[in-house]
């Protein structure tokens, strides 16, 4: 047993030996390896000295070689500059000096000027004085005033230079005439070579066709009740007796003409009249027009090629299909005349787009002439101010009726077109009592002229023939007779399209042999 505890001791005794002594071992290492990364630490510190050492050297190599180079730089900089404002304040005192001069130059020169005028207005006086005493002398041998001398002489002047200037005129005015006339005969056709336009007139009533007299009496009704009713409904005239198996629809408002053809036709398929379905249909109608005058309106917007147009104008561009001017289909004119305008400016050097657009809108006033008061020009205008129409818009509105002169190519182009559109044979009926009225003024214009016998109004009063006596009008007065009348029946006298004045100078001498 002792032996047994005398083994644990010694095992335990050995095993705290051996842990003692590898402790201490391990101890050692460390410290031996502490020391070796302090030498090491050493080393990598003196390495990094000596490299800053070498960095500080070579960039305080560099500084000084960048430095030595820059002020280098400054020195030639500077020296430039300061020979750059020696050169400078040399060339400002000599331009000072120069400034002087002419300064002294100019004062000099006002002396004398002022020298001169004093020297002129004595001259002045001292011609005066003279020519007063001369006009007196003359005044006292004539027997006439200064004023007096000076009408006579003037009206003396006048008298010899009239036929001089009538010459001098007659032959610029050929010229320019010829010339003027070649250019706008070549412009107007190539113009209207470029357009053909269709033709309608417009008549003041609708016929339709009946096939018996038992709808006949259906339309009148008892007792004349549905006539009555489609007549006020309608505000068109309904004529059934006058003429066989048909109903003539008489107005002058287009619009409700072609209403009330369409209503009564309907009618008539439906076989139902009476007063309640004849308002239906109307109403069923007014509909589909107003729908078909807006489509057409932008059809007509479309083929024009023009753009930014308010709704309410293209509904009145449409509308004129319904109205009409002596007999002249207001939207075929007006389409007329856009297309002319546009190939008319588009000659002239003019915006065609432009032109077209106030050819279309020209007349646009007559769409509205049947509900509201005022001329279709003011109408227009204002309807075209509202929805900020372009100036050239408004200015064609009211040039083509000679209110205001064109204000540029496009608005010229549009009073050409429509005075041709609305001028050419067969276009318009016109108003028999307007018509006389017309010519009868043309006649007295022109015979009441100095020298005139007598005067013709032809051709539908678009040329005036006018006989003067020989012995009071020679042929260089006679072109000056002419543009008088003409200027005359243009302030005066309102036309379509333009008068031709012919001045006719007859000399007959006769003698006999006997």
């Amino acid at each position: 047993m002792e032996l047994v505890i005398v083994g644990v001791v010694v095992a335990l005794l050995s095993i705290a030996i051996t842990i003692y002594v590898v402790k201490k071992i391990n101890k050692a290492k460390f410290d031996i390896y502490i020391e070796q990364a302090k030498a090491k630490a050493k080393v990598i510190e003196h390495e990094a000295e000596v490299v800053l050492k070498d960095a500080q050297i070579k960039a305080k190599k560099d500084y000084d070689r960048e430095f030595k180079a820059a002020r280098r730089e400054y020195d030639e900089m500077f020296s430039k500059i300061e020979k750059k404002e020696k050169e400078l304040n040399h060339h400002l005192e000599s331009e000072l000096k120069a400034i002087q001069d002419e300064k002294s130059q100019i004062v000099e020169k006002n002396e004398k000027i002022t020298t001169i005028k004093e020297g002129l207005k004595k001259q002045q006086k001292t011609y005066d004085e003279k020519i007063l005493k001369a006009i007196k002398v003359l005044e006292n041998a004539s027997g006439l005033t200064t004023d007096e001398a000076r009408e006579l002489m003037l009206e003396k002047v006048k008298e010899d230079s009239r036929a001089t200037i009538a010459s001098i005129f007659r032959k610029k005015y050929k010229l320019a005439e010829q010339e003027c006339k070649e250019e706008v005969n070549n412009m107007l056709s190539h113009a209207v070579t470029r357009y053909d336009g269709e033709f309608a007139a417009e008549r003041l009533i609708n016929n339709l066709p009946i096939n018996d007299e038992e709808t006949k009496g259906k339309i009148i009704g008892k007792e004349g009740r549905n006539i009555k009713a489609l007549e006020m409904l309608l505000g068109v005239d309904i004529i059934i007796d006058d003429t066989p198996n048909m109903i003539t629809i008489s107005s002058f408002n287009l619009y409700r003409r072609a209403i009330a053809t369409k209503t009564i036709k309907a009618l008539l398929e439906d076989g139902r009249i009476q007063p309640a379905r004849i308002e239906e249909i109307y109403n069923k109608t007014k509909a589909e027009f107003e729908k078909n005058i807006l489509k057409e309106g932008e059809d007509v917007i479309l083929e024009l090629g023009i753009k930014s147009v308010h709704p309410e104008l293209v509904r009145l561009i449409g509308r004129l299909r319904y109205r009409a001017s002596y007999g002249q289909n207001a939207l075929a004119h007006t389409l007329e005349v856009a297309n002319l305008a546009g190939l008319l400016a588009a000659q002239m050097g003019g915006d065609a787009i432009l032109a077209r657009r106030a050819g279309i809108f020209h007349d646009i006033g007559k769409a509205l002439t049947h509900d509201m008061p005022g001329s279709h020009v003011d109408l227009g205008a204002e309807i075209c101010r509202r929805y900020d129409e372009p100036d050239t818009v408004i200015n064609s509105i009211y040039a083509h009726h000679g209110h205001e002169e064109p204000i540029n190519v496009e608005a010229a182009a549009v009073c050409a077109a429509d005075a041709l559109s609305a001028a050419r044979p067969g276009a318009r009926r016109e108003v028999l009592e307007s018509f006389l009225k017309r010519v009868e003024e043309v006649e007295n214009i022109s015979t009441s002229k100095t020298g005139v016998i007598n005067a013709f109004a032809i051709n539908a009063g678009r040329e005036v023939r006018v006989i003067v006596k020989a012995e009071l009008v020679n042929d260089d007065e006679a072109i000056l007779l002419a543009t008088e009348i003409a200027k005359e029946i243009e302030e005066k006298v309102q036309y379509p399209g333009e008068i031709k004045v012919n001045v006719i100078r007859e000399l007959r001498a006769q003698s006999y042999a006997r």
